[in-house]
């Protein structure tokens, strides 16, 4: 691949010319208004501006005004011709602000009507999958594509961390205010972050902090085993208690802002409550007691299944499990507990209905995780922009119609999402996987944005400098490359929402039986007459009927299931006529041809802007267009060869099938 700088990604110094070429002027005081004085001093100095106007001479005023109604992240923008001024009620809004300013460029310096902006979601947070040391299996970031971390190296925090402030500086851009530095899968040496480590998590901390950026950590639900002189993790035994608020001080003490843990219990072979006979809101509460006086916060992911599933079993449902743990608990977690429960209830599929939980925990406050790593997505070799899916989730009425939307009913919790950035020069590997990164924390602050309209809004900024040339030809091009990616991606991969089908362990390329006879609980159960997992209440697993009754309805009858979900709700024959008009089995074939020739034709689009893009990013995104197309090949032509093997049907149209 091709060696370049650091790509400075959606903040290019050509973005912030429109505040550059300005006078403007900054009141207020705190850390986050310093960082606003920097940012205007450095684009001033670049594009020959002044930062020292006073607030009736400039052309831009920012401004924290006490008392106003804000928020502690909103602002208010008033344009006059010859006048800008941003006022927030605190020193985050600021910070929001001016970045606002930023991202609407020329359009921030016209005349129009006063606009208030205030983040929907309190918190917009991101997990890092990062190992201090690398693993032997997972390596550096576990599910991460973009190489080692931004914040671990060889063991330890890395010595120069200066790349963290600048990816602080990008998070804050698009919203983003939380962030967790390490794997939610706590191995020895992240257990020790907690403890006689932390300084190192305090050190990361700093360079968060003046972008506005809460820092949170992944803990050992045994930590006061492996680290303490305790027999016992028993979340009810007063001396664990008192261990864990001895240790969350310490943590305090050196870092006051601290957002609190990130904890994966009982799921995956990590060790939680469960050991001791008590429940996950137990050793919820636990943890919750210790941060309380802090203002800290436990995230406790509903991540929870049976991975020794026997594949022989179908009353088994993984789909249930997430339900089944946490239903019977709502209302026991303490107020400082967020649920952190995945999009769907399986495990980040390119399709999924919507998880059951995310709507029947109406005392528990809810956060969804989303997957900005592209672990089943393509992994960031494939272009595969995920905003669209996002929306539709964050769209989805679990009460059907007239209820609240999920990023209504998550406002109390929030969003998190596991991130996609390393340490390569263009942060996600993949120059445009960092659309993913963007329009995710776009739609934390409001989570009913119009996903084209964001995409639109990162090439804006991403190509700022090249739109100069050709602008018309290289936008045009750049929305035939990503915004119908996702659906390109879906149609040559796992069809009508039935998952899965990867290679065991990495995920990455097809094997349609990689699972099928193994103890993960993610199954097609194909057979010679149809295929697909029957979930109904009548004569499945019953996970329909953990749904609110409209779509409990909805999903429960093979007539009334939506063709994209089909296969996750039922096992119909291959011969089935879907609400298109096509077979099950000819849909298959078709979709798995256009998913080629789509990729193709993008393929195609990227090549025809080598002249508009720079060199650098062009070619990396070329090189792996060419892996993209042969992933994609390989994805069609076995997932095509095995159900003409299996079904025996033909292809309608006689295409080459093996």
């Amino acid at each position: 691949m091709t060696t370049v700088e650091i790509d400075p990604a959606w903040l290019p110094d050509e973005a912030l010319r429109g505040v550059g070429t300005r006078r403007v002027c900054v009141r207020g005081e705190g850390l986050l208004v310093d960082t606003v004085r920097a940012e205007v001093d450095r684009a001033c100095r670049e594009f020959g501006g002044s930062d020292d106007a006073d607030d009736t001479a400039c052309d831009l005023l920012l401004q924290v005004v006490a008392g106003g109604d804000d928020g502690p992240e909103g602002f208010t923008v008033t344009r006059t011709a010859r006048h800008t001024t941003v006022t927030a009620a605190a020193p985050a809004g600021l910070l929001h602000g001016f970045f606002h300013i930023v991202r609407i460029g020329e359009a921030a310096f016209t005349e129009g009507p006063d606009e208030t902006h205030r983040p929907a979601l309190a918190l917009r947070m991101l997990d890092h999958w990062d190992n201090v040391d690398v693993h032997p299996v997972m390596g550096q970031v576990e599910r991460g594509y973009a190489g080692g971390s931004l914040f671990w190296r060889d063991g330890r925090a890395r010595g120069d961390l200066s790349r963290i402030r600048a990816y602080a500086r990008l998070l804050a851009s698009c919203g983003i205010n939380a962030l967790a530095v390490n794997n939610v899968n706590v191995h020895a040496s992240e257990t020790r972050l907690l403890t006689e480590r932390f300084v190192e998590v305090a050190a990361i901390a700093a360079e968060l902090r003046p972008y506005g950026i809460r820092t949170h950590l992944s803990v050992n639900f045994a930590a006061p085993l492996q680290l303490g002189d305790l027999d016992t993790a028993d979340p009810l035994d007063e001396g664990v208690r008192a261990w864990w608020r001895e240790a969350t001080d310490r943590v305090y003490a050196l870092v006051p802002d601290f957002g609190g843990f990130v904890v994966k219990a009982d799921s995956e072979g990590q060790p939680g409550p469960f050991a001791y006979g008590r429940s996950h809101a137990d050793g919820a509460n636990l943890l919750a007691g210790a941060l309380a006086r802090h203002g800290g916060t436990v995230h406790w992911r509903a991540f929870v299944y049976d991975h020794r599933q026997d594949w022989r079993d179908r009353s088994t449902d993984r789909a249930r499990a997430a339900y089944d743990h946490f239903a019977p608990l709502d209302g026991q977690f303490a107020d400082n507990v967020i649920l952190q429960v995945k999009h769907g209830p399986m495990d980040f599929q390119v399709r999924e209905p919507v998880s059951p939980v995310i709507g029947t925990l109406p005392r528990t406050r809810v956060a969804v995780e989303l997957q900005v790593t592209q672990e089943y997505t393509g992994q960031q070799r494939h272009v595969c922009a995920l905003a669209p899916m996002w929306s539709q989730v964050l769209a989805f009425r679990p009460e059907g119609e007239g209820g609240p939307t999920v990023g209504q009913l998550v406002a109390g919790g929030g969003l998190v999402a596991v991130a996609n950035v390393g340490d390569d020069p263009f942060w996600t590997g993949h120059p445009l996987a960092q659309a993913n990164l963007y329009t995710y924390g776009r739609l934390a602050w409001d989570p009913t944005a119009d996903t084209v309209q964001l995409l639109d809004e990162w090439v804006e900024l991403t190509f700022t400098p090249d739109l100069t040339a050709d602008p018309e030809r290289l936008r045009s091009g750049l929305r035939a490359v990503l915004h119908g990616s996702w659906a390109t991606y879906e149609k040559y991969t796992a069809p009508l929402g039935v998952g899965f089908m990867v290679q065991p362990g990495h995920h990455y390329g097809p094997s349609v039986d990689g699972y099928e006879y193994s103890t993960w609980g993610t199954y097609h159960f194909a057979d010679r007459d149809g295929i697909g997992v029957d979930r109904s209440r009548a004569t499945g697993t019953g996970y329909a009927g953990q749904y609110a009754k409209p779509w409990a309805d909805t999903y429960e009858r093979v007539e009334s299931c939506p063709d994209e979900l089909l296969l996750f709700f039922h096992h119909v024959p291959y011969r089935h006529v879907l609400h298109s008009g096509k077979t099950v089995v000819q849909h298959i074939y078709d979709t798995h041809f256009e998913g080629v020739e789509e990729v193709e034709a993008a393929r195609e689009a990227w090549a025809a802007l080598a002249e508009l893009v720079s060199p650098a990013r062009h070619t990396r995104v070329t090189e792996l267009y060419e892996e993209q197309l042969r992933c994609a090949r390989e994805w069609r032509d076995q997932v095509n060869s095995y159900f003409l093997r299996k079904s025996g049907v033909p292809d309608a149209h006689g295409r080459r099938i093996y």
